[in-house]
């Protein structure tokens, strides 16, 4: 038996539309679950067509109707392979949980995964037929799924997600955690910002249990950025822009994921996890400069130029994805502050600050590792020298 699920059109944007941000029709008005959903933001300056979505696995009319008990303990990563991905999936098997993995066909197999003691399914939130087969004994769905930089914003991140969402309501899972953005009800103008916020609504009225968990940043994400091009002695790119960012160690997000997961004041909230200290760019510089040892080759780029770039970039159809993802130079320019007090959070959860991880700690515990393993590597090499 087939399961029909509603129509679905992705962010419906209107670069004439002048209907003010709470209109029913542009702003972020969702209607029940299984039937139409609408995300707007005139700001973006485009189109979409509507996009149907049909769920024809043969096991969802089973699951539904007969109510097939799930272990608690079951649960599946979407998106697992990635940065926060795969410590999510880690942080579960650690703590028990029977872990299934959604990846998407991939030439190289994600064989670390089932190295690990989890089982991995293959799936596309680009192709929701691919979907209702992984959920079946799933209690819980833990969604790090982000879009690739190549492709359009909206494939994954909102016609994606709300298939996920949509399917899992239909497959009765019991729990939803969802990864979202800091401050993303505040930037319509920025298109992956303004699309996670539409799917935390989305979410919320899906009537699925819930936890919606927004961050600031990854403290894994500088270490590509700056602590090795520093090392290397290549460019280290940054900006004049004043933001700062709590970045937070993704171990710490996964332990602290599981924490509100198991406790049942935590269901149905949106919480902000934050790292013990906003930075700016050029403070994160200075940091891996003193943990290195070493000067930077600093290439600044003004926001301005960031700005005058991305509209350059919207006005053609082929770079339009380009200009979408140079919409986070409006939050930088915006003096904005990613961070929020955790004491309630903590308190919730039962977490003692001292144990969170600082950046301070985490790039110095990098830089004492890399910086040894290349000691050795050098000593290595003098005495092969010798020896030939």
């Amino acid at each position: 038996m087939a399961l029909k699920l509603g129509s679905l059109p992705p962010p419906h944007l209107s670069s004439s539309s002048t209907k003010p941000r709470n209109a029913s029709f542009f702003g972020r008005s969702l209607v029940p679950p299984l039937a139409d959903v609408s995300c707007s933001s005139a700001s973006l300056g485009k189109s979409y067509a509507r996009l149907s979505v049909t769920c024809t696995a043969q096991t969802v009319s089973t699951s539904i109707s007969q109510g097939t008990p799930v272990r608690p303990t079951s649960i599946l990563v979407v998106g697992a392979t990635g940065t926060l991905g795969r410590q999510v999936v880690r942080r579960a098997l650690d703590e028990g949980y029977d872990v299934r993995c959604l990846v998407r066909p991939r030439p190289a197999p994600a064989d670390f995964l089932r190295d690990w003691g989890a089982s991995v399914v293959n799936a596309d939130l680009g192709k929701p037929e691919t979907i209702p087969a992984t959920l079946v004994g799933v209690h819980t769905i833990i969604d790090c799924a982000t879009g690739r930089p190549e492709e359009p914003i909206r494939k994954v991140d909102w016609e994606g997600k709300v298939a996920l969402i949509q399917c899992a309501k239909a497959m009765g899972i019991q729990k939803f955690v969802f990864y979202s953005i800091h401050n993303c009800d505040n930037h319509p103008e920025v298109p992956l910002m303004e699309i996670k916020y539409c799917t935390e609504k989305f979410l919320q009225d899906s009537g699925l249990n819930y936890h919606i968990i927004r961050l600031c940043g990854f403290m894994q994400g500088l270490i590509g950025q700056y602590a090795v091009p520093i090392l290397e002695e290549k460019s280290v790119w940054g900006t004049d822009a004043p933001t700062r960012i709590a970045y937070m160690d993704t171990q710490d997000i996964a332990r602290l994921t599981f924490l509100a997961i198991r406790n049942e004041k935590a269901n149905k909230k949106i919480m902000t996890f934050a790292g013990p200290r906003a930075w700016t760019t050029q403070e994160v510089i200075t940091l891996c400069e003193r943990l290195a040892g070493q000067d930077a080759n600093v290439t600044t780029v003004p926001v301005s130029v960031l700005r005058f770039t991305r509209q350059l970039t919207r006005l053609f159809q082929w770079t339009n994805d380009v200009a979408d993802r140079l919409a986070f130079t409006e939050v930088l320019s915006s003096d904005t502050v990613f961070s929020v007090p955790m004491a309630e959070t903590y308190g919730l959860l039962g977490v003692d600050q001292k144990d969170i991880v600082t950046l301070e700690k985490y790039l110095q515990d990098y830089f004492t590792n890399i910086l040894k393993k290349l000691k050795d590597l050098k000593a290595q090499s003098k005495q092969t020298d010798i020896f030939i």
